[in-house]
């Protein structure tokens, strides 16, 4: 097949996404297939070949290494030769409409949230993953608590503001402590804090308004981060995450030895079976498809918490649904193959 690996683009969680797609494209190399790996935003700026014959001559790759804070979005801006407004760089749609098949390695705000599989959708390009609609709806950490916590899925007790002229007094009041503050729309834990004081609270309130324009203020919970994927609508066995130090922020997700993963988790055989059904039915609600994560805490009672499901789940060196399929013995590049046929299946 003739793959696009499609990466990068206008997010803070780029450089996690460039990684992935590294990863991702030599996987599907080493299968046999004709990769072109891209960052969206960027394009093919410095690619001097002819468009037509790129799938024989692609451009080099880059690296999958991470650093331990996440990119400076203006800067990026700033290095890209083409200057609009458009947040698909150069000749990014010409070269995906070339493609059999193109391998989503987005993550965050661009690439996760559903437009640009919309894009895609009204183009006729076929893509990996879920399709607009559940991407968009699983991107929004609110709307997901509001559609599944009906379902019998327990989740923190949650608040939504608008941060844009928000009154931080009026919110500290009436939110309990500890919390969770989150942007609404972020991932890779970034701009995200636990707030034990109403000045952490201010503080973390301030650093969402510096990601998105709404913030979730959530319960903390206090226990375990287990987490699972879901393949092609089957679930993945749990991994326990232990950050060595703080809890699972950007650094600790993407920095090798930061944090213990363990997986299978050790927990119960039927905690195991909730923590799957649980993801199941939030896979189901959303309209999910081919591949997700979802993030669950495991409390000192028992109970699942439901934290948020990721649909373009991380495929870098330290990334967790690899870990989880390996458990299974499926390999990195036949798990890349899988999520191919699942995803293709939607055009079926």
């Amino acid at each position: 097949m003739k793959i696009v690996v499609l990466c990068g683009g206008l997010s803070p969680e780029r450089n996690v996404s460039r990684s992935s797609g590294a990863m991702i494209a030599a996987a599907l190399r080493e299968l046999g297939h004709a990769v072109v790996l891209t960052d969206m935003y960027f394009g093919l700026e410095d690619y001097e070949g002819s468009l037509e014959n790129i799938f024989d001559n692609p451009p080099e790759d880059f690296g999958t290494a991470i650093g331990e804070t996440a990119p400076d979005m203006e800067a990026v801006r700033a290095a890209r030769r083409m200057k609009t407004d458009s947040q698909f760089g150069d000749r990014v749609l010409e070269l995906c409409a070339m493609a059999d098949i193109v391998f989503m390695a987005l993550h965050g705000q661009c690439g996760e949230d559903g437009r640009v599989q919309a894009v895609f959708d009204l183009l006729g390009i076929k893509y990996t993953g879920s399709g607009h609609l559940g991407s968009a709806i699983a991107m929004d950490k609110d709307l997901t608590k509001r559609i599944v916590a009906p379902l019998g899925i327990l989740t923190p007790e949650w608040r939504v503001y608008e941060l844009k002229g928000l009154d931080i007094e009026a919110a500290c009041a009436e939110c309990r402590l500890p919390a969770v503050v989150k942007p609404v729309d972020s991932g890779s834990s970034i701009g995200v804090s636990i707030a034990h004081t109403e000045d952490e609270l201010r503080s973390a309130l301030k650093a969402a308004a510096g990601e998105s324009s709404r913030a979730v203020v959530e319960q903390y919970i206090s226990g375990r981060e287990v987490q699972i994927g879901i393949l092609a609508g089957k679930p993945l066995p749990s991994i326990e995450i232990r950050p060595l130090k703080g809890f699972y922020d950007y650094k600790n997700k993407y920095q090798a030895g930061a944090a213990e993963e363990i997986t299978p988790a050790p927990i119960p055989e039927e905690t195991e079976q909730r923590l799957a059904q649980s993801a199941l039915t939030v896979y189901n609600a959303l309209g999910l498809s081919a591949i997700s994560r979802a993030d669950f805490i495991l409390d000192g009672e028992g109970r699942l918490w439901f934290l948020e499901i990721n649909t373009l789940p991380g495929m870098t060196p330290t990334s967790l649904v690899p870990q989880e399929a390996a458990v299974l013995g499926i390999s990195y590049p036949e798990l890349c193959q899988r999520i191919i046929d699942a995803s293709m299946e939607k055009y079926l």
